[in-house]
């Protein structure tokens, strides 16, 4: 399994093994056995690593102070051996709960001074809530027992690139927070919402070789982590990034321990501290200052998704130095007060991202005079309101503003990104497209992007009072329908509604005049029947496409150079810029084309390619050649048990190979699986010919909707028995055709189940004897043709949108309301005619001839 299954399958596991546990809860004790494991599995691969064999880790006793010092200086901890993850499980039916916590007692008295900040009462949440899992000691060991055997083969090794440990950490960080309603705020930022803001604090930091960023509210400390990730695709040494981290609650303050140690973050780069960001500023002092002088905490980036308008202390706060500059933030909403503290403690050079509720775009009293002074000190840089739903347990719109020192500029960027984003479930969720408009359109900083970005000097911020609510600088709402009343009576469409369409006009220059007739009116009538064989045919459109091909004729090659040829030594980080830089190269020339919208058909391909970039990285050559047991799970007396059903490759997908490798035993199964298909649709048209006679039979099930096979078998014989009459053998006639359909079915199942087996067994073999002109042959295939076909389609969804857009407008002024008029009276006469010549009694014709007076209105 790669990771993403991985890790779907421990959480769909511990999804169900947390039973009633709130899923806020539970999260801390699966992911803290997760970093006990990671800590054991570290120690003994350190060990390992100095010639240690594993028949030498019984030695590893807390009596033996030289191996103590020895593990507390490389480490900064100490595990036993009988503490160690893998004795655990070695216990068997011999684990008991007291082993998890004589563990945990041993590790906070073990570790080493230097590192009491990173690890000190790290497991405390964990230890308190073992007797959550269970009433008994009993059921406590076995649901940590189940917890262990669940973890136990999460790899927690792995070059930096190929961080399985990391990501699993992750998804199950997400998927606890999607269950936790509106707990899940105090944990977690969304992914793509973190991405969003690394990407942002990158790109203002791309050519500093040192780095430090803070994040004041950590939670899990999943943002800082996207921040050090974005930073470190500029920085030659990951160990020049420092993470400074402050959480309220001791549970998440935990979780941001665990979460940096675990992503190899060294433990001289994590600052950590449980304490009240509002109440008690950073307390960071010299360490070799004896008499420990106060030093503010000045770093080059700070990110945070602070608790919304939350209630605070701010008596007695004006002469903090973190507030007395701007101003205080009214008590019942720390928003600002958040905002300032983190401005605070960015270096003149240095930025900010911050998640806030819209609220503090427009609020007044105590946040407007804020807004004034940050906008006259010249410190807001861009604000951008994201879509609502964005955000686990809360559904107001939420927004980012950035903030530096230093500017050199005095305008304000205002970009609205409400409208881009995929439904997912309940929330919606930001694409990899909608990122990427929204970094390029803060770092390209032009005056504006329709509907979507726009530079307000102070000027006019000033003018508005200082409120910074968006819409009042960019109307993004979708322009409501218009109806042509002229058109609407007399028919004809309009030329303004045609003019609405320009874009396309301007590329297709000849296009308008071939699709449509004007007069000296401003309507025109549409001249063609067919709309899109008349554009298709157009000269402009058959160029446009041409061009297009053109500028991607040479596209597979570039991807197989890049891909292929450098597949080892590629940074998987940095090629899906690499690879954007050049389709937007190539579509910079092609009007109408959505580099965007590009960009997102490349993201769907590069995740399913950077993970089998990972495998192979981490892995080597031989991962191509490998095959893994198809594990599935399936109840056996009622229990849900993981078996094996068949096989799987590593990398290269066994259709993949049957496709291309084994062509002629791949279709020949293709073709006998697509007349087994049809047998149930010939089952159902036998069935619906028998009559309500032969239906009362017992060849049917007690529903009626399905043959007996012993049934027919039986009435066959009987019917053969019997006098030949012509109902008889129409009903004989019909049961031989359902005994040959039952036959058929039954052998072409037989073959199938025989040559399916035999198809996986032999790609089995194939894939394992793979050649390496066989290997670059399925890579293509794999990563570079469905990229490229996607991108080749793009001119064919133009001209589908188009006249798609032209047929509506067509058919909104297709029936005029004059026209529509003469049918209903020449339909009216009609119906009156006909009247005339019906016959009735004095009563009925009286009802008639009241209701053509109604016919011709009079």
């Amino acid at each position: 399994m790669n990771k993403q299954q991985l890790a779907s399958k421990i959480w769909a596991s511990a999804n169900k093994m947390r039973s009633k546990i709130e899923a806020n809860e539970y999260k801390d004790y699966i992911l803290g056995f997760i970093f006990y494991k990671f800590l054991s599995d570290s120690e003994e691969s350190f060990l390992k690593g100095k010639d240690w064999s594993e028949d030498d880790f019984p030695e590893l006793k807390e009596e033996d102070e030289e191996v103590v010092k020895f593990c507390q200086r490389g480490l900064g901890y100490f595990i036993s051996y009988e503490h160690l993850f893998s004795t655990w499980i070695n216990k068997g039916a011999d684990f008991q709960v007291a082993n998890v916590r004589d563990a945990i007692s041993a590790f906070n008295r073990l570790i080493n001074d230097t590192h009491k900040k990173v690890f000190e009462k790290i497991f405390d949440t964990l230890q308190t809530g073992l007797s959550k899992l269970g009433n008994s000691a009993g059921s406590q060991t076995k649901a940590i027992n189940d917890l262990l055997i669940l973890i136990k083969d999460i790899p927690t090794h792995g070059n930096q690139d190929y961080d399985i440990l990391g990501f699993i950490y992750e998804y199950l960080i997400s998927n606890f927070a999607a269950n936790a309603g509106k707990k899940a705020g105090e944990f977690y930022t969304p992914h793509e919402v973190a991405l969003l803001m690394s990407e942002i604090v990158a790109h203002h930091s791309e050519n500093k070789e040192k780095i430090e960023i803070y994040d004041p509210t950590s939670g899990s400390g999943s943002l800082l982590i996207n921040i050090g990730q974005a930073v470190a695709k500029h920085i030659n040494n990951k160990d020049n990034i420092k993470y400074y981290a402050q959480e309220l609650k001791e549970n998440t303050y935990n979780l941001t321990r665990m979460n940096l140690v675990m992503r190899g973050i060294k433990p001289f780069n994590i600052v950590v501290r449980n304490g009240d960001t509002l109440e008690d500023d950073w307390p960071y002092f010299d360490e070799n200052d004896k008499e420990r002088t106060y030093l503010p905490l000045y770093v080059d980036a700070v990110v945070s998704n602070p608790p919304y308008s939350q209630t605070w202390d701010s008596e007695n706060k004006e002469s903090d130095p973190r507030y007395s500059r701007f101003g205080l933030a009214p008590r019942g909403k720390a928003d600002y007060a958040f905002l300032l503290h983190d401005l605070y403690h960015v270096k003149p050079d240095g930025i900010m991202t911050i998640v806030l509720p819209h609220g503090v775009l427009f609020r007044g009293g105590e946040e407007e005079k804020i807004r004034r002074n940050l906008i006259e000190e010249n410190k807001i840089d861009t604000i951008i309101g994201l879509p609502s739903n964005i955000f686990f347990g809360t559904g107001i719109p939420t927004t980012i503003l950035v903030l530096k020192q230093n500017r050199e500029n005095t305008d304000v960027l205002f970009i609205d990104a409400s409208k881009g984003f995929i439904k997912e479930g309940k929330n919606n969720k930001l694409r990899a497209c909608d990122i990427k408009k929204i970094v390029d359109a803060i770092f390209e900083r032009n005056d504006e992007i329709p509907k979507f970005a726009r530079k307000v000097s102070r000027e006019e911020i000033r003018a508005t009072n200082y409120n910074l609510n968006i819409p009042r600088y960019i109307d993004s709402s979708s322009s409501d329908e218009s109806w042509d009343i002229y058109a609407t009576m007399f028919g004809g469409i309009p030329n303004i509604e045609i003019d609405g369409f320009a874009n396309y006009w301007n590329v297709f220059t000849s296009l308008r005049s071939k699709l449509f007739k004007s007069d000296d009116t401003p309507y025109s009538t549409i001249v063609v029947d067919d709309v899109k064989s008349s554009i298709l045919n157009n000269d402009d459109v058959k160029s446009f496409t041409e061009k297009y091909n053109d500028s991607f004729s040479d596209f597979e090659e570039f991807l197989k150079s890049e891909l292929l040829d450098n597949m080892k030594t590629l940074s998987i980080q940095k090629e899906e810029h690499i690879i954007s830089k050049d389709i937007f190269s190539r579509i910079s020339q092609t009007s109408l084309v959505d580099k965007y919208y590009a960009y997102q058909l490349l993201d769907n391909e590069w995740v399913k390619i950077a993970i089998d970039l990972e495998i192979f990285q981490t892995e080597g050559f031989g991962a191509f050649r490998q095959v893994d047991p198809n594990m599935v799970t399936k109840k056996i007396k009622s229990i849900e048990t993981e078996v094996q059903d068949g096989w799987v490759g590593h990398i290269i997908p066994f259709e993949l190979v049957q496709k291309n490798l084994l062509t002629e035993d791949y279709e020949s199964l293709k073709i006998k699986e697509e007349k087994l298909s049809v047998i149930p649709s010939n089952f159902e048209e036998l069935l619906e010919q028998l009559t309500e006679d032969e239906k009362e039979t017992e060849v049917l099930n007690d529903a009626n909707n399905a043959f007996v096979v012993k049934e027919v078998t039986r009435k066959i014989k009987e019917l053969r028995k019997e006098e030949q009459t012509a109902d008889i053998k129409e009903f004989l006639l019909k049961l031989v055709k359902v005994e040959k359909l039952i036959t058929e079915e039954k052998k072409l199942k037989s073959e199938i189940k025989k040559e399916t087996l035999a198809l996986i067994n032999k790609t089995r073999e194939t894939i394992e004897s793979l050649s390496e002109d066989d290997i670059m042959m399925l890579l293509e295939l794999k990563w570079i043709k469905p990229l490229y076909l996607s991108l080749a389609k793009i001119p064919d969804n133009i001209i589908n949108n188009l006249t798609a857009k032209i047929k509506a407008l067509t058919e909104k002024y297709a029936v005029s309301l004059v026209s529509l008029d003469g049918q209903i009276k020449e339909s009216e006469e009609s119906l009156s005619s006909l009247i005339d010549e019906l016959e009735g009694n004095d009563y009925d014709m009286a009802g008639l001839r009241e209701f053509q007076t109604l016919l011709k209105g009079e």
